[in-house]
């Protein structure tokens, strides 16, 4: 069984698509969060739902945020020698 060196370009795209979907799922988190300190929600409400709310916002912040950095530093590409 013969294998083919990796496409730089799909993985390039690949990598794009993940970092854009980690952006995407992280401002869903600040929404859902801001949507349970608002008390949208019946399972949680008063002080407890404002704290549970601004966690869980500050979770998506990070995965939008500092996620895709640590990724873009951990898929750059190396200089050439």
């Amino acid at each position: 069984m013969s294998t083919s060196p990796p496409d730089p370009a799909a993985a390039a795209r690949q990598r794009f698509f993940a970092i854009g979907l980690f952006r995407l799922s992280g401002a869903v988190i600040i929404l859902f969060g801001f949507a349970i300190m608002l008390q949208h929600f019946g399972f949680v409400s008063g002080q407890k739902a404002k704290v549970m709310g601004a966690i869980i916002a500050t979770v998506g912040m990070m995965q939008m945020v500092v996620v895709p950095r640590l990724l873009l530093r951990a898929w750059r590409t190396p200089p050439a020698p």
